[in-house]
C-alpha cells in the first residue's frame, strides 16, 4: 500500500509522528537501522506524542497501514541495498583454514587481518573462537557448514534451525556473517550427500527466516570446477548430466534467494592436468602472443586468463540450464608456493604472479567475456599453510602468510600496483663495490624509464641521507624491483644490483616491500559484492560504513516518498 502525504495531512500526522509510529509497532525491525538507545529514545518520543496528540482509533489506523506497508518497504531495501553494492566496486577476500600446526589464537589471527585491512573472509567450519574474535571488526564472514554436517541438517530441519541458532543468531550482529557455505565441494567429493544437499540449504534458509535474518544472511554451497566436464570452450560448457537434478534444485534454490553461486576455480590443477594444452602465461595471467590467443570458437570471445575462462565457463552451464542472473563469486582460487619434485610449477615465482595478477584483474570491477558488467568477487585460498592436510607437498603449502603474520611473497592487494612485503620478503639493493658510473646511469634510468619513485631520496626527504651514490641507487633499484618484477622486471642494472632478504629499510626510511611501511599490509580497496549483493558489501570499513549509511538514508527518504 501506498500512502501519501495528504493522508497525513488529513488526520494531522507529521512525518516525525509516523516514523514514531513505525519504531513503536515493529521495534525488532527499527533495530536493524538504528542503535538500539536511538531506537529506545524513539519510542520513547512516540509514545508521548500518542498521548498528547491523538487518539487509541487514529494510532490503530495508522498502525494497520504501516504493516500493509511492511512487505512493498522490505522490497524497496531490498532493491536499495543491490543497486548500492555495484556502486562500491569488486573485493578480494581470504580464506581461513586451521589444519595448522602451530595456528595463532584467534584474537592473532583477527590482528593479522585488521592489520592488513582484510574485510572479508570465509571460514570452513564455525569455529566459535574465531566468530568471537571477529565481532565489532566489520569484516564480512561467510561461516562454513562442514562436509561431515551437511548429512544430518539436511535430513532433520531441527537439526538445521539448532545449527543457526548455535552458530549465527549468537553472534549476529556484532560478528558481520553474510553467507553460509554448506559444504565444500559436496557433489564431487562426497556425492552420495548430494540429495539432502538443497534440501539442507533450504532448512539453513527457512531457520534464517525463523530468525528474520534471510536478507542478511544467505545461503549458497561452495562447487569445484570437476562438476563442469568440459570447461572449454566456455560457450558449450554445461554441468555434469548426472547432476541435472540436483543442480536445477540448487539453481532454482539460489534465484529464489537472490544468493550466488559459489565456486571455486583452480587454473593451477587447469594447466598441470591438462597435459601441455594451455600455456602457463595462460594460467598466470600474463599476456599471450598473438599466436596463442585463446578464443571461444562460438562466440569468438578472447580470453586472457583461464581463471576469466573457468568463470564463464559456469555462466553457460547455468544458462545451459535456463536460469540467468546468478552473479558467481569465487570462493576460493590461489597458487601453492611449495611442491615436491612432482610438482615443478608449484613455486614461489608463480604463486606470487598468480596471486597478484588475479587481484589486478578482479580489482578492474569487470566480469568475464559472456558477464562484462558482473564483477568477479573472489576469495584467495588461503592465509595460512595448512601443514596437517593430508596429499602431496604443494597441498600444504597454499598460504599467503606465515602464522607471525609476515607474507610469504610480496603482494599488491590494491589496484594501484602497491606493493605488500616484509622482512622474509624479498628487496633489490646496489652491490658493494658496483662501479659508480653505471650505479648512476642505473639511478637515473631507474627514477625516469622505469618508473621508480624517487620522491623519498631528494634533499630534505626522509632516504636522502645518507647522501651517497649507492644508497640512493639501492631506494631507486628497489622501488622499481617491487613495482615490476611480478611482470618480468629484474634486479640486475647492468650487473650493479643484487636481491636480498634483509629489509634495508632504516630509521625513518622505509623501503618498499618493508612490513614497517605505512602503505605495506594488504591494503585493500573499497569493495562490494556483485550486482546481486547477496554476501558483503566493502573491503574496508569505510565503504562498509558507508554503505549502511546509504541504506539507512534509503530506508528515510522510502517513508518521505510514501
Amino acid at each position: 500500500m501506498r500512502l501519501s502525504v495528504s493522508h497525513f495531512t488529513i488526520k494531522g500526522l507529521s512525518m516525525f509522528q509516523f516514523l514514531s509510529f513505525f519504531f513503536i509497532s515493529f521495534p525488532d525491525s527499527s533495530a536493524h537501522f538504528l542503535p538500539s538507545t536511538f531506537t529506545s529514545l524513539l519510542c520513547l518520543i512516540a509514545k508521548a506524542l500518542l498521548v498528547c496528540n491523538i487518539g487509541v482509533n487514529l494510532l490503530a489506523e495508522v498502525i494497520l497501514d504501516v504493516m500493509k506497508l511492511k512487505g512493498w518497504l522490505a522490497s524497496f531495501l531490498l532493491l536499495t541495498v543491490a543497486m548500492l553494492s555495484t556502486t562500491i566496486g569488486a573485493f578480494v577476500g581470504v580464506n581461513i583454514g586451521t589444519d595448522v600446526s602451530d595456528m595463532p589464537s584467534a584474537s592473532n589471527v583477527v590482528a593479522v587481518l585488521k592489520a592488513n585491512q582484510i574485510t572479508h573472509v570465509r571460514l570452513y567450519d564455525a569455529n566459535a573462537h574465531l566468530l568471537q574474535a571477529l565481532s565489532n571488526t566489520g569484516i564480512e564472514v561467510i561461516v562454513g557448514v562442514t562436509n561431515e554436517e551437511v548429512l544430518r541438517i539436511g535430513e532433520s530441519p531441527s537439526a538445521a534451525a539448532a545449527w543457526i541458532n548455535k552458530n549465527v543468531v549468537a553472534y549476529v550482529p556484532s560478528t558481520n556473517i553474510t553467507a553460509i557455505a554448506v559444504g565444500s565441494e559436496v557433489l564431487s567429493t562426497i556425492p552420495n550427500v548430494a540429495p539432502v544437499l538443497v534440501p539442507a540449504m533450504n532448512s539453513l534458509h527457512k531457520a534464517l527466516v525463523a530468525a528474520n535474518l534471510n536478507f542478511r544472511v544467505k545461503v549458497s554451497t561452495p562447487q569445484s570446477m570437476d562438476i563442469i566436464p568440459r570447461p572449454f570452450p566456455p560457450s558449450t560448457a554445461t554441468f555434469n548430466s548426472s547432476w541435472n537434478s540436483t543442480m536445477y534444485q540448487l539453481l532454482q534454490f539460489l534465484k529464489n534467494t537472490n544468493s550466488s553461486y559459489m565456486l571455486n576455480a583452480y587454473p593451477y590443477y587447469g594447466y598441470t592436468k591438462g597435459d601441455g594444452i594451455f600455456p602457463i602465461e595462460y594460467a598466470l595471467f600474463r599476456p599471450l602472443p598473438s599466436v596463442k590467443q585463446i578464443v571461444d570458437p562460438n562466440t569468438l570471445f578472447h580470453y586472457n586468463s583461464m581463471f576469466d575462462a573457468m568463470v564463464d565457463a559456469t555462466y553457460y552451464s547455468i544458462e545451459a540450464l535456463n536460469f540467468n542472473n546468478i552473479p558467481v563469486v569465487v570462493t576460493e582460487t590461489g597458487w601453492p608456493w611449495f611442491g615436491g619434485g612432482n610438482e615443478p610449477d608449484a613455486t614461489a615465482e608463480n604463486a606470487e604472479t598468480y596471486n597478484n595478477n588475479m587481484i589486478q584483474r578482479v580489482l578492474n570491477d569487470s566480469g568475464p567475456p559472456s558477464q562484462p558488467a558482473i564483477a568477479i568477487n573472489t576469495y584467495i585460498y588461503e592465509l595460512f599453510n595448512e601443514d596437517k592436510r593430508n596429499g602431496p607437498v604443494s597441498e600444504k603449502n597454499w598460504g599467503i602468510f606465515y602464522t607471525n603474520g609476515s607474507t610469504v611473497y610480496p603482494l599488491s592487494f590494491s589496484a594501484s600496483g602497491q606493493i605488500t612485503g616484509n622482512s622474509s620478503g624479498v628487496f633489490c639493493v646496489a652491490k658493494d663495490g658496483a662501479d659508480s658510473d653505471k650505479l648512476q646511469d642505473g639511478l637515473s634510468w631507474a627514477c625516469g624509464q622505469g618508473g621508480a619513485n624517487c620522491a623519498a631520496i631528494q634533499p630534505g626527504q626522509p632516504c636522502y641521507l645518507p647522501n651517497n651514490l649507492k644508497s640512493h641507487a639501492s631506494y631507486a633499484f628497489n622501488d622499481y624491483y617491487q613495482k615490476k618484477h611480478t611482470s618480468g622486471g629484474t634486479c640486475d642494472f647492468d650487473g650493479t644490483a643484487t636481491t636480498t632478504t634483509k629489509d634495508p629499510s632504516y630509521s625513518s626510511c622505509i623501503f618498499a616491500g618493508s612490513s614497517n611501511s605505512s602503505n605495506g599490509g594488504m591494503s585493500l580497496p573499497p569493495t562490494a559484492l556483485g550486482p546481486s549483493g547477496p554476501f558483503g558489501a566493502s573491503m574496508n570499513l569505510q565503504a562498509s560504513s558507508l554503505k549502511y549509511l546509504m541504506s539507512a538514508i534509503g530506508v528515510f527518504l522510502a517513508l518521505v516518498v510514501l
